[in-house]
């Protein structure tokens, strides 16, 4: 479904903590904490996701998904810990990065309520406000333009780290919910402290380790969550990609598409039992 002029508020937003206030606090802790620390603190967004999602959107938070964020919140209090014991300004870069992951764990949840538009036109819309707005700020405080070679770097950068990670993100949000998809996208950070280390980085120490541990316990309980109970869904009509064959879809076309396809339709009153995920359809209470 295409993007609605009553959408841009939200992604005005969104683009506001995604594509300002994280990435700006980010390059700055970057430049005051170890990488390995950072890439670790990142795990946090799955929490921050998770959290914001169940207030505002209901999904799910059991005792195993609790539990989760529980291990995540300890490993990222050892982690701060850790770095308030080597110093006060590798503490500082610390809470920015952590001000980076609460930043866009919200552009995570106001995106939810998107994920059924189409995935490249909220990018672009997204990549314009957010790369206006840093362009703004940047010639505000006198930031010299950068070489031919490292803007190179930073286009590549953006376009897969943003752009088409954006994307797959919204997709993935169709699917699983964002507390999920948060989880799911947890992994990363763990990549780039091995990436950390690989390269050089020898700060990390028993600490370190310790939260790190925790930090993937958590992720990995979260994603081996499994829900399913008897839920009713009133009537509804909406426009989302879809397709037929799934209990939800059972409209009637001549002749029934046999791709993903894309429409206004309706859905009837239901009452049924199956595992689900707090997608488009099921966004009940419990």
């Amino acid at each position: 479904a295409s993007l609605q002029r009553a959408d841009l508020p939200r992604l005005i937003a969104m683009a506001g903590f995604g594509a300002g206030v994280g990435p700006v606090a980010l390059a700055w802790g970057l430049q005051h904490t170890s990488g390995t620390s950072a890439s670790l603190i990142l795990t946090l967004e799955a929490l921050f996701t998770a959290v914001l999602a169940w207030r505002l959107y209901r999904e799910t938070m059991d005792g195993r998904v609790w539990a989760a964020m529980a291990l995540l919140l300890a490993g990222g209090m050892v982690l701060v810990l850790d770095q308030g014991r080597t110093g006060g300004a590798q503490l500082w870069g610390l809470l920015a990065v952590l001000l980076a992951t609460a930043a866009w764990g919200v552009d995570n949840t106001l995106s939810r309520a998107l994920a059924e538009r189409d995935p490249g036109q909220v990018v672009m819309t997204k990549a314009l406000l957010g790369a206006t707005a840093t362009s703004a700020l940047a010639v505000a405080i006198g930031e010299p333009l950068p070489s031919a070679l490292a803007a190179a770097a930073l286009f590549a950068i953006g376009a897969t780290g943003y752009g088409l990670s954006l994307r797959f993100y919204l997709l993935a949000q169709r699917a699983f919910g964002a507390a999920r998809t948060g989880s799911v996208f947890a992994f990363a950070p763990f990549i780039g402290a091995a990436l950390a280390v690989a390269l050089g980085d020898r700060s990390a120490g028993g600490l370190m380790a310790l939260g790190s541990v925790l930090m993937l316990a958590g992720v990995v309980l979260h994603l081996a969550e499994s829900h399913g109970h008897e839920h009713e869904h009133e009537a509804l009509e909406h426009e989302h990609a879809h397709r037929h064959g799934d209990g939800h879809h059972d409209h009637q076309h001549d002749p029934v598409p046999a791709a993903e396809h894309s429409h206004v339709h309706r859905h009837p009153p239901i009452r049924h039992q199956h595992p689900h995920v707090p997608d488009a359809h099921h966004g009940h209470r419990h």
